[in-house]
């Protein structure tokens, strides 16, 4: 699926003082952004993101994002209403090594800093990283106050297989 949001930015025009960017989707964009999460609404999503240049080929990216969701309670359909706030952190590392000689999903570059997202390109994608933690902070399971799931309770046992069995226990 498309992502419902993108800001391509090139890293190598990031300052020597940093750089702030805000993503402020409009309302066809949260539309987008709402089915794209598998919710109902999302009311208001803003990120803010800051931009600073660690070295030549080293990009420090922080954001923060605020978001209002509707989604359905999970044992009443009623709306839930919640608001997420979260940071996000990353340090992007611009590979110089030739494309051809990208390393695999499993392998680690021998010099590999723990949380260091290595991108191929300056042009990076600045909306990627908001779209992956705000999925990731969506319920899967909202419940609107108060709700309590309490499972039918079948007033009767059930019979199981083996009862058939019983009456033979019995007779030995």
């Amino acid at each position: 699926m498309i992502p419902p949001l993108s800001n391509v930015y090139d890293l190598s025009d990031v300052p020597d003082a940093g750089a702030e960017v805000v993503i402020a989707p409009n309302a066809g964009q949260r539309t987008r952004l709402a089915e794209w999460a598998g919710v109902d609404a999302v009311e208001h999503f803003e990120g803010r993101i800051v931009l600073q240049r660690r070295s030549a080929n080293r990009f420090a990216y922080e954001a923060t994002i605020a978001a209002d969701v509707v989604q359905s309670c999970v044992v009443t359909l009623e709306p839930v209403h919640s608001h997420l706030a979260f940071n996000v952190e990353r340090l992007l590392h611009l590979s110089t090594r030739p494309a051809a000689r990208r390393l695999s999903n499993h392998e680690l570059a021998p010099d590999a800093d723990e949380g260091t997202e290595e991108i191929q390109d300056s042009r990076f994608d600045l909306a990627v990283p908001l779209l992956e933690d705000f999925a990731l902070a969506v319920d899967p399971y909202p419940r609107a106050p108060g709700v309590v799931f309490e499972p039918h309770v079948d007033p009767k046992p059930r019979e199981t297989p083996f009862a058939v069995l019983k009456p033979l226990k019995a007779r030995k």
